[in-house]
């Protein structure tokens, strides 16, 4: 991986930035809403204009990345989605990285009221343990994603001002530093917004280092989930039997996925909840569907498989998180064996 750590809101322009083009290294700089971006940046942020125009004067537009974001994993069905996740090396791996890490790790779920299965799963599907942290340069992803892919430009413009305030606080380079094709970074991934205001100094050396510093980055995944919500040993999410139910009102769809139903309602509706279900029937819930082939699922989520949802919007990524959680777990438990 490639990264530099040297010393050295989210605001975001209403206007609208609807050329959409190649643009070469310096080409950015050429363009008017560029130098309006700079402007309000170097006043958010304090940096320098000039160290600014540097920095995106050195960025390069990547075609490749607007062919990534344009077909996520997520897009796939359950059937196509859990196969990329739950194979039997990420199990063994991620089995083996609880067994190098575990005293940390432990700490660290103590500490936080976070499973360090979880916390494993997650920088398991994330980057493989560590393993797959992104071959693009974070400058290059937020430029290319905030000037030139107009459907999601405002929200990556804000990343890029939440970057350049990184290269200050964390003393990440800006000309270096590699990520995901939508500028996520580190074993975790963390978007620059993400790592400004969840991520954690760990081992206490006075950086938030997602890279190389493993209980920053154990302590930055809990504390995310704490952050959102996490309750410490809730359950996730059970499936129900709907009994051809009316519930297609209910159902979370896509990118809508707060609770809007209830256990409660769900009874009322026909479906067979379990009479040991592990919240109250009035406790919010999820309710969504997992397909595989013709085979169509019915899945209740509860608070903490929500709060999953919270790090990558997608109740097939909290899912695949969740199995593959517990399949560490049992993989670990065979080990001690």
């Amino acid at each position: 991986m490639t990264h530099a750590l040297t010393r050295a809101t989210q605001g975001v322009l209403a206007a609208a930035f609807l050329a959409v083009g190649s643009a070469q290294a310096g080409e950015y700089l050429d363009r008017e809403p560029v130098q309006a971006f700079i402007d309000q940046a170097v006043g958010e942020t304090g940096v320098p204009r000039e160290q600014i125009e540097a920095w995106l004067g050195d960025a390069e537009y990547q075609q490749k990345i607007i062919d990534a974001i344009t077909r996520p994993a997520e897009s796939k069905t359950w059937g196509e989605y859990r196969p990329i996740f739950l194979t039997d090396k990420r199990i063994e791996r991620g089995a083996a990285f609880m067994q190098e890490h575990g005293e940390l790790l432990d700490e660290v779920a103590s500490t936080y009221g976070v499973s360090p299965y979880v916390i494993t799963a997650i920088i398991g599907v994330e980057t493989y343990y560590g393993r797959i942290t992104g071959g693009y340069r974070v400058i290059d992803a937020l430029a290319t994603l905030g000037f030139d892919y107009p459907r999601r430009g405002e929200f990556f413009r804000g990343q890029l001002v939440d970057f350049i305030r990184l290269a200050g606080e964390e003393g990440i380079s800006m000309d270096k530093a590699e990520g995901s094709y939508a500028g996520a970074m580190g074993l975790p991934q963390f978007i620059p917004s993400s790592y400004r205001h969840y991520a954690v100094d760990g081992d206490g050396d006075g950086h938030r280092d997602l890279w190389d510093s493993h209980h920053d980055v154990f302590a930055s995944v809990a504390n995310y989930f704490v952050e959102h919500g996490w309750g410490q040993g809730e359950p996730v999410m059970f499936e129900v039997d709907i009994n051809d139910a009316e519930v297609d009102d209910l159902l979370n769809q896509a990118r809508d996925l707060a609770p809007k139903t209830t256990l409660g309602e769900l009874r009322e509706r026909g479906v067979a909840v379990p009479d040991d279900a592990p919240v109250p029937d009035d406790f919010e819930v999820m309710l969504f569907t997992l397909t595989d082939g013709d085979a169509v699922a019915y899945q209740v989520g509860l608070n903490n498989f929500y709060v999953i949802t919270r790090y990558n919007h997608s109740v097939l990524y909290a899912t695949a998180v969740w199995q593959l959680a517990q399949a560490i777990e049992g993989a670990v438990g065979d080990r001690d064996e």
